[in-house]
C-alpha cells in the first residue's frame, strides 16, 4: 500500500468514526462507478442522505515539485473538477436510489477535511492504532458544499 493510499484509508476510517459519533448512519463506503467515486454515503440525524468527500493531509503538506515553500491544506485538495464529478456521481446515485431520499430534506454533499499531526513515516503505525486522539487530528466538517 502506498503512502497516499494509507493516508486516504486512515482518513476515511477516522471520518466514519467521526460521523458515527455525530449520529450519522454509514450506508456505504467507497462507492465507485466509471463516472466517479464517493468516499462515504451516510444518513444524517435528520435523515438527509449525505455524500461525504474526505480529504486528508499530514500536518501541512508541501505541493509536489514546487520550487517555492508552498503548502496545501486538506480543503485545497477538493478541486472544482473533483466537486463536479462528485455532484454528478451523487446525483446519479440519488436518482437510482429514490427510497433513500427524504422528501423534506433531500440530499447534500459534505466535505470532511482532516489534518493529522504526523509525518509520512508514522502513517503505518497510526493506521494500525485503534485510537487517534483529538489532539492528533483536526476535523473540519463543511456541510452542503456546492460549486
Amino acid at each position: 500500500m502506498t503512502y497516499r493510499s494509507q493516508l486516504g484509508q486512515l482518513g476515511e476510517d477516522i471520518a466514519c468514526r467521526y460521523l458515527v459519533e455525530n449520529n450519522f448512519k454509514i450506508v456505504e463506503r467507497n462507492f465507485r462507478q466509471k463516472w466517479g467515486e464517493i468516499d462515504i454515503i451516510a444518513k444524517a440525524p435528520d435523515k438527509t442522505l449525505v455524500f461525504v468527500e474526505v480529504k486528508t493531509v499530514c500536518g501541512v503538506e508541501k505541493l509536489p515539485m514546487a520550487n517555492e515553500d508552498k503548502h496545501i491544506s486538506a480543503e485545497d485538495q477538493l478541486t472544482r473538477a473533483k466537486l463536479t464529478k462528485l455532484q454528478r456521481t451523487a446525483s446519479l446515485y440519488a436518482n437510482h436510489n429514490p427510497k433513500m431520499i427524504n422528501d423534506r430534506n433531500g440530499w447534500r454533499i459534505d466535505l470532511l477535511a482532516l489534518t493529522l499531526q504526523c509525518d509520512s513515516e508514522s502513517i503505518a503505525s497510526l493506521s494500525n492504532s485503534l485510537t487517534i486522539q483529538n489532539k492528533d487530528c483536526l476535523i473540519n466538517h463543511y456541510k452542503n458544499i456546492t460549486l
